[in-house]
């Protein structure tokens, strides 16, 4: 009952705050026409920027992988209840076989999956191979996306998660969608996590100039307007 009723005010909360938000979306379109129709994709932004496309993903009936921890049984009710199919585990913590299994059978079969590469836990900004392994093995695009908005406050987590103020200028950018050899090894997979890493802290940098350029940097409390890295 907890978990229902907090989740459900989280819900109200991030659906009023959303609707409010002067929201730009940049390259979603060109994004999607470079992905073949029928064929499943991943999009990948930071563990601590997810406010926004949760609930601008809402209802669309996309995938993501939520942790087994008692923080994640909040998340995963938060995000059933944006109308997200979810499994339950990572690609690189307790649960992880299973996990990707599920997820590289489902993806293969046209589904989305909205994935943050640095979670559950973090390093922050550090992609965990098991993000590229899933790409390989299922022969998916990865899609990254940068987010940002101002004025925001940013939590004192350590995936310094990211909560629009209301009326706050946002931005949702989209970058192009990297292609995950299938033979690659573990070298060739560290590769690929630094230019999934790169391109994201590229597209957020976009993102950060987008609304700083357009938006006074007024303070709220606990609010930060440093350049995101």
């Amino acid at each position: 009952m907890k978990v229902r009723v907090i989740t459900w005010l989280v819900s109200v909360v991030a659906r009023a705050i959303v609707c409010s938000l002067r929201l730009t979306v940049i390259g979603e379109d060109q994004a999607v026409a470079n992905v073949p129709a029928g064929e499943g994709v991943i999009l990948a932004t930071w563990h601590g920027r997810t406010f926004i496309p949760i609930t601008r993903f809402r209802g669309r009936g996309y995938w993501s992988m939520i942790s087994t921890s008692k923080d994640g049984e909040y998340q995963n009710r938060l995000f059933e209840r944006f109308g997200f199919h979810t499994v339950r585990g990572s690609t690189s913590a307790r649960g992880a076989v299973a996990c990707a299994l599920t997820m590289a059978k489902q993806l293969r079969n046209g589904a989305v999956l909205a994935h943050t590469p640095d979670g559950p836990r973090g390093p922050l900004h550090v992609v965990h191979q098991g993000a590229i392994f899933l790409a390989q093995k299922s022969g998916v695009p990865i899609v990254p996306a940068g987010i940002s908005a101002n004025p925001r406050l940013l939590l004192s987590t350590w995936d310094q998660y990211l909560i629009p103020a209301p009326f706050a200028r946002a931005a949702l950018i989209f970058g192009d969608p990297i292609r995950v050899p299938k033979d690659l090894d573990e070298n060739g997979r560290a590769i690929y996590a630094e230019r999934l890493r790169q391109a994201i802290i590229d597209l957020e940098a976009q993102a950060e100039s987008h609304v700083c350029r357009l938006a006074p940097t007024n303070r709220v409390s606990g609010t930060s307007h440093e350049p995101l890295v």
